[in-house]
């Protein structure tokens, strides 16, 4: 297993800390989970579930309503 040397200033180790302790793991057990969230490459299995869950949903032109189109952006 890799090892990693963090420097950051006080403030943000005591919210790193209380974050840790809240979540009853270590620093950095929960700095880890932060990564694997922060670096994930797929939805979670529960988001992917929801895929085509809420069969009433509006369309875009439906929840669009009477707004007026979209002007024209400017090249760049």
């Amino acid at each position: 297993m890799g090892q990693v040397t963090l420097y950051m200033d006080e403030d943000t180790l005591g919210r790193m800390r209380a974050a840790a302790e809240a979540a009853g793991v270590s620093m950095s057990a929960w700095l880890a989970q932060l990564v694997r969230e922060r670096t994930r490459t797929e939805w979670p299995r529960d988001v992917a579930a929801l895929a085509g869950a809420w069969r009433s949903m509006p369309s875009a032109e439906e929840l669009r309503g009477d707004q007026p189109a979209d002007i024209a952006r400017e090249s760049l």
